[in-house]
């Protein structure tokens, strides 16, 4: 107990380390003065000393001497009624101190009904959003001023922090975001914050629900007090039922009469009675029907349970297990043919039985008719789900009037019953199911078809594509075509380096060739891998049109439409950022196709970006994405309403019946439906798919293609220019040193300008912003060690490792050693066992320090920063990677500027090396040139850089 320091003779400093695992939920961690973790056993009493919600801290999840907690959670344990008395909480860094004082500031209002005053609540198609808006009076506040400390105020970071505690607060309640309207003024008038007993001094105030007598069908319904100290439950005597609550009282009740009064009116608030006269001014005591009693217990209970409020049912209705009938239902297909298609109108047979008996449709139709909840057979009481049973009918009308097809089996949102088979079950009532589906084996054939991809039509290659598709790349692209013909849009989610390019490509070829397509593609893509899409697409399809919009002179508007109309391009190639900017009209044009690559850019699903590409119209709709979606929630959402909008709900209910059980609960349950609800629609295959990897090369090198920026432009063409002067007086000798000297400084200038300026580096992001190539090498890198893979990264120059190891660690916290020539061999050889042992995922490494002698099979990635040009040299490094004991797949990637020296060099590199490579052992090659070509090498390339 040493390591936690004391302040005071009765105060003990605890120093919090908080670390934000996801949005909402946090890590906390307890450190000594040194910043060593201490075990939780040492400080976890301290934090959880009064709060019984979670027994005192004994449910909390702990992991590696860390605490996992909700946001809502802190804000309950740092509050004035669950805190420590004698503990004094403090961050253990400048994170952690603004994160506790944020959450200080907020008890201002965190328990408080006037919480409450500053929400912004929005109804948009039945979805509920919610919202806190602090006014700025909260920041200048003298108990938030002193929860801060030296931190300045952030009123919308103390207003995210709240959003998201309410809501989770909320669901641990079980309630949702949609039920805040109807409780607003429960929460105004006192419900909040939600206790978990509501009671006045020694009364307790409950509901109590009473079955009806014998000669009657109505229940009862009436408000019920007890005292703290006996069971026995009280209502006013039959002479006093009508009158006002503090004349109907004993008099020992009296002082509580205005609690009472209030209580029983927030508890009629929260039920649905307005039908039978009640009044909050007289004990409730009304009678109901059971339709009444059914919605009561269906909803307004357990909303009244939930905040709290005592419900009083009988004991017979309590212990009653709700049944549900057995259903068993077989479908087959129509038509005569042997094997099923999509468009073929399904067959269904239903059976039907309740305790055993087995009833018809018809029977069955009129049990739901009579709409009763409990119903009798025999000397025994069943309490039926009338939600479920509404559910079966409707399912048995819907399929008996729309004719159901393959398609909508597969495809519609169809009750959880319809996508499991029995054959697939496991569970105890296998034998005897409540709903048991089967189909006809020529219909499960094809459906397990569909839903594996196998055995769709064959389409022929493009003829105009210009490479060979291997047979998982065929496969996707008659996938692709399939999903447009049927009018379902598609995930193509295969890993980075499969292709997915050219399977959209070949995709694209197929639409305009073979369909006769006369309307734009629309491809939109990050900033970074533009000038790849415009290499890529030039390369494999030179016969499609192709517009780029992009830059600040690109066309808008009707100048827009008419180039489209005019010049009557294929495929429109664009930006995430230019369409946000210009979606006024591009939403409006008619697109063959909108194609997505590196889909997670619209995951953030409330932002101006995301909300834009999802308004584009177009025929089908296609999402490209490495990342493997089906972990991450809110990702997977957005994109999925992009291609088939609607299909998952609104994001609200989405949030209710997945990201809450899968996240919170880690159900498999919901984890499965939701696998078998997007399967049909995403495609994805892995680099470590056997099936994959017997058609795949050893090593795969790839060209990626970046623009400059416009200052990386203008500093390229100044520099060109002055140089250029001096070299017309300069002799064959000098002007040879100086053309190498150019060569090292325009490559430093294609890396990052800050490298040829030699400035100080700036904050990682306005880094990023700075240079497309450094930009598009740190996210790949970044994506290649989320998908827990390792990568080298080749670089000449010790500034550019500099720059990417700031990057890195800035941004994703990720430590990248960086091997030079300068490095002592013992620090070098362990570093190497480091990385080989997987103890760090990128590693940095000069050309010349890192070409050689190294082994680092680690690694399946390869990236060449900037060209060396010598392609032996290249080779070399790259075989540090690829080399006897290598077990994966090997992806190269070299990175190269459009437009600059290094695209025209090479060109030059692939025409010498085609003839033989034995012509090329250094650079001084480049100085043999003549000077026309020389001239052509250097200058920039508007064109390509445009």
């Amino acid at each position: 107990m040493t390591d936690i320091q004391f302040t005071t003779p009765f105060t003990k400093l605890l120093r919090l380390k908080l670390d934000e695992q996801q949005p909402g939920f946090f890590s906390v961690a307890a450190v000594n003065e040194d910043g060593l973790i201490l075990p939780t056993t040492d400080w976890s009493h301290y934090l959880f000393y009064r709060y019984e919600p979670n027994f005192y801290g004994l449910n909390g999840t702990i992991e590696n001497n860390e605490i996992r907690l909700t946001v809502s959670e802190l804000m309950d344990l740092f509050s004035p009624a669950y805190q420590h008395p004698f503990i004094q909480q403090t961050g253990a860094d400048e994170q952690s101190k603004l994160l506790l004082s944020t959450i200080n500031a907020l008890q201002l209002v965190w328990n408080n009904s006037a919480l409450w005053d500053y929400a912004v609540i929005q109804e948009d198609e039945g979805t509920v959003n919610i919202a806190f808006d602090l006014p700025a009076q909260f920041a200048e506040d003298e108990f938030v001023q002193k929860a801060y400390g030296k931190f300045e105020v952030k009123l919308d970071e103390c207003a995210s922090i709240l959003t998201t505690a309410v809501i989770q607060k909320l669901a641990f309640a079980g309630l949702t975001v949609g039920d805040i309207p109807a409780l607003l003024p429960f929460f105004k008038d006192g419900g909040w914050p939600l206790n978990k007993e509501r009671s006045v001094g020694n009364v307790k105030v409950a509901l109590r629900l009473s079955e009806p007598e014998d000669t009657s069908s109505e229940w009862l319904l009436e408000t019920v007090l007890s005292s703290v100290k006996t069971p026995k439950l009280w209502t006013p005597a039959v002479r006093k039922r009508r009158l006002p609550i503090e004349r109907a009282l004993p008099d020992k009740w009296l002082p509580f009469a205005d609690d009472i009064t209030n209580l029983q009116k927030q508890m009629l608030e929260l039920m649905d009675l307005s039908h039978s006269n009640v009044t909050s001014d007289t004990f409730l005591h009304v009678t109901l029907e059971e339709s009444d009693i059914r919605k009561l217990l269906r909803d307004d209970f357990a909303k009244l349970s939930a905040l709290g409020f005592e419900v009083i049912l009988p004991a017979w209705l309590k212990e009653l297990k709700q049944t549900k009938m057995r259903v068993r239902v077989s479908a087959s297909n129509q038509s005569q043919r042997s094997v099923a298609g999509l468009d073929d109108i399904l067959s269904f047979k239903w059976q039907l039985s309740i305790n055993g008996e087995e009833i018809s449709p018809e029977e069955f139709r009129k049990i739901v008719d009579e709409n009763r909840e409990f119903i009798q057979i025999g000397n025994e009481w069943f309490r039926m789900d009338a939600n479920w049973m509404n559910e079966i009918r409707e399912l048995m009308d819907q399929a008996e009037k729309e004719n159901w097809t393959v398609r909508e089996l597969l495809f519609r949102e169809l009750p959880e019953e319809l996508s499991a088979p029995v054959e697939e079950e496991e569970d105890d009532e296998r034998d005897d199911p409540l709903f048991a589906f089967e189909m006809q084996r020529s219909l499960k054939d094809y459906v397990d078809q569909l839903q594996h991809k196998k055995g769709l039509p064959h389409i022929s290659t493009p003829k105009s594509l210009q490479a060979e598709l291997r047979p998982y790349q065929q496969e996707g692209f008659e996938w692709l075509a399939f999903m447009r013909e049927q009018h379902f849009g598609a995930v193509l989610a295969d890993d980075m380096g499969l292709g997915k390019t050219v399977q959209l490509i070949s995709y694209l070829l197929h639409t305009y060739d073979s369909l006769g397509e006369h309307h734009p593609t629309l491809i939109i893509c990050p900033t970074s891998v533009l000038g790849n899409w415009q290499k890529e697409l030039s390369r494999f399809a030179p016969n499609l049109k192709v517009h780029t919009h992009y830059s600040s002179s690109r066309l808008k508007d009707e100048a827009f439409t008419n180039l489209i109309e005019r010049e009557q391009p294929k495929v429109v190639l664009s930006t995430y950022g230019t369409i946000s900017q210009d979606i006024e009209f591009l939403q409006y044009i008619d697109w063959a196709t909108v194609a997505l690559d590196e889909a997670q850019n619209i995951k953030n699903m409330q932002t101006l970006q995301s909300r834009a590409i999802r308004k584009l119209q177009g025929k089908h709709h296609i999402a490209l994405t490495g990342t493997p979606i089906e972990n991450r929630l809110s990702e997977l959402w957005a994109i999925f309403d992009f291609i088939h909008k609607g299909y998952l709900g609104s994001f609200g209910k989405f949030q209710e019946q997945f990201i809450v059980p899968i996240e919170r609960d880690e159900s498999e349950r919901h984890k499965q439906i939701l696998r078998s609800k997007i399967r049909p629609f995403l495609l994805r295959r892995t680099k470590n798919d056997p099936d994959l990897m017997l058609n795949l090369p050893d090593k795969q090198e790839k060209k990626e293609f970046c623009a400059l920026t416009n200052e990386q432009a203008a500093l390229y063409e100044g520099y060109i220019e002055d140089t250029m002067a001096q070299l017309e007086t300069m002799t064959a000798f000098e002007k040879k040193g100086r053309v190498l000297q150019m060569l090292s400084k325009l490559k430093q200038l294609c890396n990052h300008p800050a490298l040829y300026l030699k400035q100080p580096f700036d904050d990682a992001k306005t880094m990023l912003n700075r240079s497309v190539k450094l930009k598009r090498i740190v996210e790949l890198a970044a994506e290649i060690v989320e998908n827990g893979e390792q990568c080298i990264i080749f670089t000449q120059y010790i500034g550019m490792g500099h720059l990417l190891q700031h990057c890195f660690s800035e941004l994703y916290d990720i430590d990248v050693p960086f091997l030079t020539g300068s490095m002592p061999k013992q620090q070098r050889d362990r570093l190497v066992d480091a990385f080989q042992a997987g103890e760090f995922p990128i590693f940095l490494l000069s050309l010349k320090a890192g070409g050689t002698g190294l082994n680092l099979t680690a690694a399946n990635h390869v990236l060449h920063a900037d060209r060396w040009w010598n392609p032996a040299v290249e080779n070399q490094a790259t075989d540090r990677a690829y080399r006897i004991g290598q077990t994966q797949f090997v992806q190269v990637h070299k990175f190269i500027t459009i437009g600059t020296i290094e695209e025209k060099i090479d060109k030059m590199i692939e025409i010498k090396s085609a003839l033989s490579e034995e012509l090329i052992q250094s650079s001084n090659w480049l100085t043999e040139l003549q000077e026309d070509e020389l001239m052509d090498l250097l200058m920039l390339d508007t064109a390509g850089v445009r």
